[in-house]
């Protein structure tokens, strides 16, 4: 059941990656298209990183009993990861004077994308059960509410301080904590935090 369940959503998960790749390659074809600008090239990662975590955190959902709320809620989360991915490379950046000004034009639908896939992945994470919400620890919810709280900063401002060092967070929170806490995925299945 699961296979089958999981099919949509890695198609979605899928494209999303496949639009950020698709990005990248374009701005190293054509760098004369766009002003490149390093925060939005964080974001790339972040994002890419996200949506393959995402797809390995889902396994937890392979001895699941599936209902129909459980793969909705798990396909809005996907179109959720996917959203967020398309929301950073236009089909092309007419209109705007290269990726920092489409970025910052841009920030109040990325980053309130990105604020409904990290509630989203709260509940997620509940929706795994209680043990394994307990079993990540105090850093999943520090980190998560960090990130929540930085979400909603971003959709106010544009002070590029703050959007630099939101980024940065968001990449190393997203390499640190799911390599140190989760090895293999059958610790990421039955929720064991790696010692």
């Amino acid at each position: 059941m699961f296979d089958y369940v999981m099919v949509l959503a890695s198609v979605i998960i899928g494209l999303g990656v496949t639009h950020l790749l698709t990005g990248v390659a374009s701005i190293i074809q054509h760098p004369d298209r766009g002003k490149i600008y390093w925060i939005h090239l964080l974001w790339v990662a972040a994002t890419f990183l996200r949506a393959i975590f995402w797809w390995w955190f889902e396994f937890a959902y392979s001895g699941a009993t599936w209902t129909f709320g459980l793969y909705f809620f798990v396909l809005c989360y996907a179109l959720l990861i996917y959203l967020w991915c398309a929301l950073l490379f236009p089909r092309d950046l007419a209109g705007y004077d290269g990726y920092r000004d489409y970025f910052y034009s841009r920030r109040t639908w990325f980053f309130g994308v990105g604020l409904a896939a990290d509630l989203a992945d709260v509940a997620d994470t509940l929706a795994k059960g209680l043990g394994h919400f307990l079993a990540l620890g105090p850093i999943y919810l520090i980190g998560q509410a960090v990130l929540i709280s930085f979400f909603i900063i971003a959709l106010r401002t544009r002070n590029e301080r703050f959007h630099a060092c939101f980024a940065i967070f968001a990449v190393a929170w997203l390499l640190i904590y799911p390599l140190t806490n989760f090895d293999t995925v059958q610790q990421t299945a039955i929720g064991v935090a790696h010692q």
